[in-house]
Formats: structure tokens, C-alpha cells, sequence
């Protein structure tokens, strides 16, 4: 097998391949390997290596598959996880987090973990301490965050699925930047632990990015499940996901919203990626129905979402700051203002912020008692250029004086927040509604832009609808297959 066999394959398809005997872990290693050393240096997608025991004999349904697991939330044992933060470089953490025990128990390959924004905290991983990953589709472009590290990966055929995990869009924002298949499963169906029950109030999932539905279904099974030290014991379906995903689903009712209180007008391409959809929808027996407006309130649940956000952040840094001893200048300007604008936010906002959740888990149910899925646009705009979120010089300074003065609480008096909303959830407004909610949601790679690079579509699903989800998901692929669609990095 040569680097370009092995990029044609799936992980599904790869982990055959081993079973059968025509091809050995220690040769997918390898070309795994050549591959990440002939692209690496131009995505910087894997910002550190992991070893891989000599000899290991691995059983699992992906035994002797090459895999990545992203620098945050994904603990190695005996390896730092930095979160993508300098202050959290260098300190190992003491046993791995169950996901990549998952993972381990399934017999992949781990050999590196991928790049990330500074605590996941932005929809482009642009971090300082590991400079920014690159769209293998366009090296000028972002491929999306918080797993940008991971996608990047995956489309650049590095590995056919990479860790990935999702607070607020970060495996699906990724996944339709870079043409992937992208799935943020239900609240508590994977697991947190062993460090912490549940993130963000169960907002923020684990996953993956791949580069088929059966490899998402797949990985599904292995990832899926409570634990021991968990807050929830999840329902599982009664059949796996990998054997009743190529089941096609009924003729289903699709509500689809392209207009966002956020992005009010959004790009005509993210228009497009969505009339395609619905063509296709339609042409395979589905009802597609346009919506007049969205079923929640996307203004509030965005603000929600960023207040909830900030005070997650500033948790999170003084963490940091408690396990290593960091002062501010082992964080980011953009991470210390959102942490300072979480210290100003009272507990009862706080609570409130939470509490309304419920509102709009409320209005999203009430809309599916009459349609099955929700359809909309991933991104609002096509992937943006590396650079595009930077502050303007001008702010910077202000932010640096503010920041120095120990006054940026002042900011939550200002309209920054108004601000944020628009510049930061801008070009993503869709996504946040399923880590709110719980709700499982899937990013399809069906749309490429006039300048040849993704842009996906997502589907929300009820409660435990992710088996319709991947039975949707494999029906469309198989309609519009885009896994031989690959970059030329």
C-alpha cells in the first residue's frame, strides 16, 4: 500500500484491511506518518507527537487504525494537554480521559494530538502558542475551530477520522469548513470523565471529524455510553449505529431557515449549499418546508450562550492559574477580556442564562411535533481568511490598558458584547442551538463554493435522533457522494 492507497481508504475500510491480513498497524503507522511529514509543515494541524508502544497486539473494530486526538479535553496519560493555551503547555496530566481510553480499547493508533484555540474558546484555531492551523482546501483560509487541528488533518489525508469534540459548533464548524462529515451527538451519550462529569453544563460533547457516515456511525459505538463517574446513564439504541445506519429513512418533513437574527443576510453561498440540499432532498421523496422564521429566539439564545461561555472561561483560567502558577501573560489578550467579562457577570445573570436553556429546548421541541429535522446553512459564510478575527490595532492597545489597569470588567457597560455576538458568531449563528438544547445536530459535506472550497450543511435532530441523523446522512452520500473529493495541499 502507498500514501495515495491509503488516503482512498476509510478508517472502517482501513481496520478491514488489517483484520484481513493485507496490511500491517505498523505499515499504516508509517504511511500515516509520511503523510503528516509532507503536509504538516503547511496545515499545522498536529502540534505534538504521541508514542505509539512498540508491539502492541490491538484487537477493536478500528485495530491498527492511525488516529489524532485534539489537544483539549482529550487527555493523554503522561502528556501535557494544553488546551492550546501557553499556560498549560508543559503540564502532563496523570491518566487518560475515557474518550481516548475509548478509543485505546478500540484499537486505533494514536500518534499525535492536533491544534486548537486557547481553551476552545473561538470558531478558528488561530492559537499564539502553536500558530495558526490551515484549510488544506485553501492555505489562506481558517479551517474552522475549535477541532480545526483535526480537520485539517482529515481532509489533508493525514488520518480518516481525528478526536474531536463540540461546546458551541466546534466539530461541525470544522467539519463543513474542510468537506467532513461532523456529528455533536446528545448531551451525556459519550463520555467527560474521569477528571469531570460533564462540560459546560452538558453543553460540550465529544466526537469526531471523518470523512464518511459509516466511519461517524462507527466511531459512534465506541465513543457512546455512560460511566462509572458520570452524571448520566444515556439510553443507547437497541441496534448499533454502525448496523442501522445504511437503513434509509422514512420520507421525512424538513423545516429549513437560512436567515439568522444574527446574520440576517448571509452569504449567497451558505443560500446555495441549502437550495442544493433541498433539491436533493426533495428529488429523494423528502418533504422540505421554509420556514418564516426560526423556531427559538437566536438573538437571546446566542447572548445566552456567550454569557454562559465567559464565565466558563474564567473559570478556566484561573485553573490554569492554579495548576501551574501562571500569571496574564501566559494567555491570550482576546482570552483575558472574555475571562474579565466573565468575572462581571453576576450569579444570578448566570443562573438565569442557564436557566433560560429551557426556554428554548421548549420552542425547538414544539417545532419537531410537526417536522422531523431542522435544516440549515453550517456557516453563514464561506471559511474565513487566517487573520480575519484579529483586533484591530487600535483596540488592542485599548484592550492592553484596560487589561493592565484591571478594568476590562468596564467592557460588560459597553457594547463589546453586542459586538462579539456579531463578529465572533457572525459566520457561525446556527450551531450553538444543539449544544444549548442537548440536541444531536450532523454537518453534511454538500456544498462547495465558486472558489472551491466547503462549505456544509446542518441538520438538528429531537432527542436521540442520531441513528436518523447517520440514516439520513448515508442516504445523501450515497445521492451525492463527496468522499473522493480531496485537496491538493
Amino acid at each position: 500500500m502507498d500514501v495515495d492507497e491509503y488516503r482512498a481508504q476509510d478508517a472502517t475500510g482501513l481496520a478491514k484491511l488489517v483484520a484481513d491480513g493485507e496490511v500491517t498497524a505498523a505499515e499504516l503507522l508509517a504511511l500515516a506518518r509520511e503523510r503528516a511529514a509532507e503536509v504538516n509543515p503547511k496545515i499545522n494541524a498536529i502540534v505534538r507527537d504521541v508514542p505509539v508502544p512498540d508491539g502492541e497486539n490491538r484487537t477493536g473494530p478500528f485495530a491498527g487504525v492511525p488516529f489524532l486526538i485534539k489537544d483539549l479535553s482529550q487527555d493523554y496519560a503522561g502528556l501535557p494537554t494544553s488546551g492550546g493555551s501557553r499556560s498549560m503547555r508543559y503540564l502532563p496530566v496523570a491518566e487518560h480521559g475515557a474518550i481516548v481510553a475509548r478509543w485505546l480499547d478500540a484499537g486505533l493508533v494514536i500518534f499525535g494530538k492536533t491544534n486548537t484555540p486557547e481553551f476552545g474558546a473561538k470558531g478558528i484555531t488561530e492559537p499564539e502558542v502553536w500558530g495558526p492551523a490551515r484549510n488544506p482546501w485553501d492555505l489562506t483560509r481558517s479551517p474552522g475551530g475549535s477541532s480545526g487541528g483535526s480537520a485539517a488533518a482529515v481532509a489533508a489525508g493525514i488520518v480518516p477520522c481525528a478526536g474531536a469534540n463540540d461546546g458551541g459548533g466546534s466539530i461541525r464548524i470544522p467539519a463543513a469548513c474542510c468537506g467532513l462529515v461532523g456529528l455533536k451527538p446528545s448531551r451525556g451519550l459519550t463520555p467527560s470523565g474521569p477528571v469531570y462529569g460533564e462540560s459546560m453544563h452538558g453543553a460540550a460533547v465529544q466526537g469526531v471529524v471523518s470523512r464518511t457516515v459509516r466511519d461517524t456511525a462507527g466511531m459512534l459505538d465506541v465513543m457512546s455510553g455512560g460511566e462509572p463517574y458520570g452524571p448520566y446513564t444515556p439510553a443507547l439504541p437497541e441496534t448499533p449505529f454502525a448496523s442501522s445506519f445504511a437503513t434509509a429513512p422514512r420520507p421525512l418533513r424538513i423545516g429549513v431557515r437560512v436567515p439568522s437574527a444574527i446574520t440576517p443576510q448571509p452569504h449567497r453561498e451558505a443560500y446555495a449549499a441549502v437550495e442544493a440540499t433541498t433539491r436533493l432532498l426533495t428529488d429523494l421523496g423528502h418533504e422540505v418546508v421554509e420556514l418564516s422564521e426560526a423556531p427559538y429566539d437566536d438573538a437571546a439564545l446566542a447572548r445566552d450562550f456567550l454569557l454562559t461561555w465567559f464565565v466558563t472561561l474564567a473559570w478556566e483560567v484561573a485553573e490554569a492559574k492554579r495548576l501551574t502558577g501562571a500569571g496574564d501573560e501566559m494567555f491570550e489578550r482576546d482570552t483575558l477580556i472574555m475571562a474579565a467579562l466573565g468575572r462581571a457577570t453576576s450569579s444570578v445573570d448566570y443562573l438565569d442564562a442557564v436557566a433560560r436553556r429551557h426556554d428554548h429546548t421548549r420552542r425547538l421541541t414544539t417545532f419537531f411535533e410537526s417536522h422531523d429535522l431542522l435544516l440549515t446553512p453550517t456557516l453563514a459564510t464561506p471559511p474565513p481568511k487566517i487573520g480575519d478575527f484579529d483586533l484591530p490595532v487600535a483596540l488592542q492597545r485599548a484592550a492592553d490598558v484596560l487589561l493592565k489597569t484591571r478594568t476590562a470588567a468596564l467592557l460588560r457597560f459597553t457594547k463589546i458584547v453586542d459586538d462579539m455576538v456579531d463578529e465572533n458568531l457572525g459566520w457561525v449563528p446556527y450551531t450553538q442551538l444543539a449544544n444549548i438544547t442537548g440536541r444531536p445536530a450532523i454537518s453534511l459535506p454538500l456544498h462547495w463554493t465558486a472558489e472551491g472550497v466547503p462549505l456544509g450543511v446542518q441538520f438538528v435532530a429531537p432527542l436521540a435522533g442520531e441513528t436518523l441523523l447517520l440514516q439520513l446522512g448515508a442516504q445523501l452520500e450515497q445521492a451525492a457522494p463527496w468522499a473522493h473529493r480531496t485537496p491538493q495541499v
